[in-house]
Protein backbone atom coordinates (compact mmCIF):
# COMPACT_ATOMS: atom_id res chain seq x y z
CA UNK A 1 0.00 0.00 0.00
CA UNK A 2 1.19 3.27 -0.46
CA UNK A 3 2.06 6.00 1.15
CA UNK A 4 -0.18 8.65 0.39
CA UNK A 5 -3.43 10.38 1.51
CA UNK A 6 -6.53 9.25 -0.39
CA UNK A 7 -8.01 12.75 -0.21
CA UNK A 8 -4.87 15.43 -0.59
CA UNK A 9 -2.40 12.87 -2.33
CA UNK A 10 0.19 14.41 0.34
CA UNK A 11 3.06 11.63 -0.17
CA UNK A 12 6.72 11.06 0.94
CA UNK A 13 9.07 13.75 0.53
CA UNK A 14 12.61 13.24 0.47
CA UNK A 15 15.34 15.74 2.64
CA UNK A 16 18.38 16.14 4.10
CA UNK A 17 19.64 15.08 7.88
CA UNK A 18 22.42 17.70 8.73
CA UNK A 19 24.51 17.29 11.19
CA UNK A 20 25.89 20.26 13.70
CA UNK A 21 29.44 19.47 11.25
CA UNK A 22 27.03 20.13 8.62
CA UNK A 23 27.44 16.68 7.20
CA UNK A 24 24.32 15.79 4.85
CA UNK A 25 22.81 12.50 4.55
CA UNK A 26 19.27 11.32 2.99
CA UNK A 27 15.94 10.85 4.74
CA UNK A 28 12.77 10.41 4.19
CA UNK A 29 9.62 12.67 5.68
CA UNK A 30 6.65 10.52 6.46
CA UNK A 31 3.24 11.65 5.72
CA UNK A 32 0.94 11.41 8.85
CA UNK A 33 -1.29 8.98 8.05
CA UNK A 34 -4.47 7.56 10.39
CA UNK A 35 -6.96 4.94 9.07
CA UNK A 36 -10.14 6.78 9.91
CA UNK A 37 -13.99 5.81 9.04
CA UNK A 38 -15.65 8.95 7.97
CA UNK A 39 -19.47 9.60 7.45
CA UNK A 40 -21.09 10.57 4.00
CA UNK A 41 -24.49 12.12 4.68
CA UNK A 42 -25.85 12.67 1.17
CA UNK A 43 -25.37 8.56 0.66
CA UNK A 44 -26.20 7.64 4.24
CA UNK A 45 -22.92 5.44 4.75
CA UNK A 46 -19.85 5.22 6.23
CA UNK A 47 -16.39 4.94 4.57
CA UNK A 48 -12.80 3.94 5.66
CA UNK A 49 -10.35 6.06 4.12
CA UNK A 50 -6.60 6.14 4.81
CA UNK A 51 -6.15 10.00 5.17
CA UNK A 52 -2.99 12.18 6.62
CA UNK A 53 -3.90 14.48 10.03
CA UNK A 54 -4.14 17.58 7.79
CA UNK A 55 -6.97 15.98 5.44
CA UNK A 56 -8.60 15.07 8.78
CA UNK A 57 -8.67 18.51 10.19
CA UNK A 58 -9.37 20.02 6.59
CA UNK A 59 -12.35 17.71 5.80
CA UNK A 60 -13.93 18.59 9.51
CA UNK A 61 -13.10 22.29 8.84
CA UNK A 62 -15.15 22.50 6.06
CA UNK A 63 -17.78 20.70 6.94
CA UNK A 64 -17.68 17.08 6.37
CA UNK A 65 -16.51 14.41 4.03
CA UNK A 66 -19.23 15.21 1.20
CA UNK A 67 -18.20 18.99 0.81
CA UNK A 68 -14.51 18.20 0.84
CA UNK A 69 -15.14 15.93 -1.95
CA UNK A 70 -17.06 17.92 -4.11
CA UNK A 71 -14.43 20.88 -3.98
CA UNK A 72 -11.59 19.12 -4.28
CA UNK A 73 -9.41 18.56 -8.27
CA UNK A 74 -9.85 14.91 -9.27
CA UNK A 75 -6.35 14.68 -9.54
CA UNK A 76 -5.72 14.59 -6.29
CA UNK A 77 -7.87 12.41 -5.18
CA UNK A 78 -7.13 8.26 -4.96
CA UNK A 79 -9.22 5.82 -7.65
CA UNK A 80 -11.42 4.74 -4.35
CA UNK A 81 -12.12 8.71 -3.42
CA UNK A 82 -12.52 9.48 -6.92
CA UNK A 83 -15.34 6.81 -6.98
CA UNK A 84 -16.95 8.10 -3.87
CA UNK A 85 -16.81 11.83 -5.32
CA UNK A 86 -18.70 10.54 -8.29
CA UNK A 87 -21.04 8.92 -6.03
CA UNK A 88 -22.13 12.05 -4.05
CA UNK A 89 -22.36 14.24 -7.41
CA UNK A 90 -24.90 11.62 -9.02
CA UNK A 91 -27.10 11.55 -5.58
CA UNK A 92 -26.43 14.98 -5.19
CA UNK A 93 -28.16 16.12 -8.48
CA UNK A 94 -30.87 13.52 -7.67
CA UNK A 95 -31.78 15.24 -4.42
CA UNK A 96 -31.82 18.32 -6.11
CA UNK A 97 -34.21 17.76 -9.09
CA UNK A 98 -36.78 15.96 -6.57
Amino acid sequence: MARRCELTGKAVMSGNNVSHAHRKTRRRFMPNLCNVTLQSEVLGSQFRLRVSAHALRSVEHVGGLDVFLLKSHDGQLSSRALKLKRAVQKKAQAQAAA
